[in-house]
């Protein structure tokens, strides 16, 4: 029997939340001050249509990625939907957590839309900086058929792969190297040690072939260097196919070349107004790190950082940072400190988050040293006391039928392997889609780690009159057990849009699709332009 959407408890209605206007919003982006605004909203809807600024946090997620957005508890916070709901649940749950600075914004998106722009797609300041960098520096670029003729006839080029490795190994062009586009400037002269090397630079779509080739025209290379324009896509839409599986990188440091990157990563970063932190210098942000949010980002290769990083340090490759901001960093405003042990690296990425309007300084290994091994855990509250809720893997496993199980993973993770019998629904949708669940029985929540399902219990009790229990340890406690997963059959309670098909990864992309998403990137430039709040300055 299937409970119908009132059988069960209604959700309590929250207290009033305090407001901010859009215009107050705007006002202080253009100002510097430090403000976050979190889209509580899946990141589908969110990829639809949202302000420059915001930074997908669905509510589901608050309590995982929060603490590393929004690092400092008494940073000002605002929270919008689109009528749903979801930001005045939102509300108590991060006050819950210790902030004290939260307001919901007024009238959601469609009241922000009154008077300001909306953007489609994500990590949308990157996308447009890069835009309008190519269009005030006119960086040179090539198209798909005249870099594919001139890969074909000419011997003395290299292609440069500024994605990150994995995307790289999905698929790349012809000649390809994988060089993630923090490490260009560091590396492309070891690479191509002649300035008569012809170079090439590719992403997947366009920012970071843009990014990446004036960095190194930044840097003082003197070789000829473009873009492919339009990455990947533009190369498969023109007919042309790419190699998958390719493994060609390079990691050795650089030695011939490395006083050359040194000397022009300085002069770079010196024109461009790049601060370089001594130890006094940080530890006074350290210090004040209560009153202004600090990140402390590691912009190396991951393989390095795993290898020994400075203390209170977060992965971040230089490349990725520049592109997608907004997945480290949930504060406009904030100070941002990065660190390398080369002093080429990270000025060059702070030289372009300078431009972008962030307030970015550079340390070293004289300020501090990289003797972390273990990785900078993601900050997480206390998962809570589930008491006689929890239930382990045994019991489960011992009656697989006693439960209808309910996976709150994220749909690709759900997709690609779940407990056997598991629906997918999504946390946030569960006041209309826990009573869609088959039977009347116990319900079973579990997560890809058990964290998500933990924090969720308690709004599901307020959707549901069924009992309910939680996976400890989630999906990865069941697999740790030597349990399979199904793959083949899914049960798709919740609509799974979860999470954004980027058109420009994978190799399964409609041509329709990354055909728009290049027509959308070219008048990103005309869409900044009319909005008027970025703060980005080309140098």
């Amino acid at each position: 029997m299937t409970a119908s959407p009132t059988s069960g408890p209604t959700e309590p209605t929250p207290e009033p939340s305090r407001t901010i206007t859009p215009t107050e919003l705007r006002r202080r982006w253009r100002a510097n001050e430090e403000v976050a605004l979190l889209d509580v909203r899946e990141e589908g809807p969110y990829s639809l249509s949202h302000p420059f600024f915001a930074v997908s946090l669905p509510l589901s997620q608050i309590e995982l990625r929060i603490l590393d957005l929004v690092p400092r508890l008494t940073a000002p916070i605002v929270i919008y939907d689109d009528g749903e709901g979801y930001a005045a649940r939102a509300v108590p749950r991060i006050l819950a957590l210790g902030y004290t600075d939260v307001a919901v914004l007024e009238g959601g998106l469609s009241g922000y839309a009154r008077v300001g722009e909306v953007f489609r797609d994500v990590n949308v300041p990157s996308k447009a900086f890069g835009e309008l960098v190519e269009a005030i520096r006119h960086t040179p670029s090539l198209s798909a058929d005249e870099a594919k003729a001139l890969i074909e006839r000419e011997s003395n080029l290299v292609v440069l792969d500024a994605r990150r490795f994995e995307e790289y190994r999905t698929m790349s062009i012809p000649r390809g190297v994988s060089v993630p586009g923090g490490e260009l400037a560091f590396r492309a002269r070891e690479i191509a040690p002649s300035p008569d090397t012809t170079i090439i630079v590719n992403c997947a779509g366009r920012t970071r072939s843009i990014i990446g080739t004036q960095s190194l025209i930044n840097a003082g290379l003197r070789n000829k260097i473009y873009a492919l324009r339009n990455g990947t896509i533009g190369w498969t839409l023109a007919g042309h196919q790419v190699e998958r599986g390719r493994t060609t990188r390079v990691l050795e440091r650089p030695q011939a070349s490395y006083a050359a990157a040194l000397s022009d990563a300085k002069a770079w970063a010196e024109r461009v107004g790049v601060n370089v932190l001594d130890a006094n210098g940080f530890a006074r942000y350290r210090a004040e790190a209560g009153t202004r949010t600090l990140h402390c980002l590691d912009v190396r290769t991951p393989e390095e950082y795993a290898a020994g990083h400075p203390a209170g340090f977060a992965s971040a490759p230089g490349g990725q940072l520049v592109q997608a901001t907004d997945e480290w960093i949930g504060v406009r405003g904030a100070r941002l400190v990065l660190f390398d042990d080369d002093g080429v690296r990270a000025r060059m990425t702070a030289s372009w988050l300078t431009q972008m309007g962030w307030d970015a300084s550079v340390i070293g290994t004289d300020v501090v040293a990289p003797t972390e091994g273990a990785p900078q855990p993601t900050q997480r509250p206390a998962l809570p006391n589930l008491g006689a809720a929890a239930i382990d893997v045994a019991e489960v496993a011992a009656r697989p039928t006693a439960w209808t199980i309910v996976d709150l993973s994220r749909s690709p993770s759900y997709k690609s392997g779940h407990i056997p019998g598991a629906h997918f629904v999504l946390a946030s949708r569960f006041a209309t889609d826990l009573a869609k669940l088959p039977g009347d029985g116990p319900i079973m929540l579990t997560s890809s780690d058990g964290a998500e399902a933990a924090f969720a219990l308690a709004d599901a009790r307020t959707a549901t009159s069924r009992e309910l229990r939680v996976l400890a340890g989630g999906t990865a406690a069941w697999t740790a057990a030597r349990h399979a997963l199904e793959t083949e059959r899914h049960a798709w309670i919740s609509t799974p849009d979860d999470v954004y098909k980027r058109p420009y990864e994978g190799t399964d992309n409609a041509a329709e699709a990354m055909q728009a998403y290049i027509d959308w990137e070219l008048q990103l430039v005309a869409q900044l332009a009319n909005d008027s709040v970025s703060n980005f300055h080309v140098v």
